[in-house]
């Protein structure tokens, strides 16, 4: 399922400051998510990818090499690419989806400091239903309440620009795309942010499609509760995020892995 990269994938002479602590660190958070969202069951084989712009370079973007699985990969595993196509760092190249989409994603959205794309099951099975995808009917989706866009449109897998350029339209100011019969991306500030939002999504995303097998009614939560509860999470989004990925981090720390080599 997963395609090679058909532009110039030249290594290039690193640039000065990619050994800067913050992209060292950097690097260690993004290898971090990749590690617990294999854990968790996010990924889907060596298919998936999540990007981070590369702190003081808004121009190249840490991204994970095609052919290895989420549970492989490493802080020194991941690429440094400039949105040509070129690898500036590292071995191997980007999946050419992966290229296409967060190469386009994080150009037209500086606001985009992380992009995570996956094809985890049960936000994934919300995009194959006709209609919203997530509904507001318990606290943790009300998370999401206001951030969320949907692309309606499959047209294929992103094999050049313009496909990356599309996604990245219907992304808009939304944190959350939900890709029909395709997946999810999740757009974030910083890399904890996006990996809480990850989490969350395919939390919400469980439950709802648990409560939709009772074949009961569902519940809807109100919109002016639902507004009311999104701004109180987003108080103490960004510590609780950080909190979270440091949590993980300290984890896989205790059992050994080896993320941060």
């Amino acid at each position: 399922m997963a395609h090679t990269l058909n532009v110039r994938t030249t290594s290039m002479s690193p640039r000065a400051g990619l050994d800067a602590d913050a992209v060292r660190a950097a690097r260690i958070e993004l290898a971090a998510c990749f590690q617990l969202a294999a854990q968790h069951g996010f990924e889907e084989g060596v298919c998936n990818h999540f990007s981070a712009v590369v702190p003081g370079h808004d121009d190249l973007f840490l991204v994970n090499p095609y052919g290895f699985a989420f549970s492989e990969i490493t802080a020194s595993r991941l690429l440094i690419c400039d949105f040509d196509g070129n690898v500036i760092e590292g071995a191997g190249h980007p999946e050419a989806t992966a290229f296409y989409i967060h190469a386009r994603v994080h150009r037209a959205m500086p606001r985009v400091k992380a992009a995570f794309h996956t094809h985890m099951p049960n936000a994934t099975a919300l995009c194959l239903l006709d209609g919203p995808p997530l509904l507001w009917l318990g606290q943790t989706a009300l998370k999401f309440y206001g951030r969320t866009a949907v692309d309606e449109d499959y047209n294929g897998l992103a094999l050049d620009a313009s496909e990356g350029d599309r996604i990245a339209q219907a992304m808009g100011d939304a944190d959350i795309l939900f890709l029909k019969n395709h997946g999810v991306m999740v757009a974030g500030m910083s890399i904890a942010e996006a990996w809480d939002d990850l989490y969350y999504l395919e939390r919400a995303a469980e439950v709802q499609l648990k409560a939709m097998q009772a074949n009961r009614p569902l519940k809807q939560v109100p919109h002016a509760i639902a507004q009311r509860a999104y701004e109180q999470m987003r108080l103490g989004d960004k510590e609780s995020a950080r909190a979270h990925l440091d949590s993980g981090m300290r984890r896989l720390r205790d059992a050994g892995n080896r993320f941060e080599t």
